[in-house]
């Protein structure tokens, strides 16, 4: 299962990287990954006009987009588009962080799931 990573550059920055989880057969119940150790969860809203300049990450954290649609641009002006259905690993907890805005123009639900340190 491919994911995207959004984490920090030694020079302070942001970038994206795509992460190939790998998952194991687990019978009927389907395919699954490792456990990945968590130490809570959120649930949350945004409004539809969400825009959030510059920011770092609270925590490593997995977000699970539950339905809408985001952009996010990493400080290199790299800009990539998410929707219900995708996941993020977020570990920029330090630098200048990334953007975060909303594009469809509704509200967004999702899931934060702070990992273990």
């Amino acid at each position: 299962m491919r994911i995207t990573r959004v984490h920090a550059t030694e020079d302070g920055g942001s970038a994206f990287q795509d992460v190939e989880v790998e998952l194991r057969d687990a019978g009927p119940i389907g395919r699954l990954s490792e456990w990945i150790p968590a130490d809570a969860f959120a649930l949350r809203e945004n409004d539809p006009d969400y825009d959030w300049d510059w920011h770092c990450a609270p925590a490593r954290q997995l977000i699970v987009l539950l339905d809408g649609a985001i952009e996010i641009e990493v400080t290199s002006g790299e800009k990539r588009a998410f929707s219900g259905g995708d996941v993020l690993l977020v570990e920029d907890t330090t630098g200048r962080g990334h953007r975060t805005r909303t594009t469809d123009g509704r509200s967004r639900r999702s899931v934060f799931v702070r990992l273990a340190p």
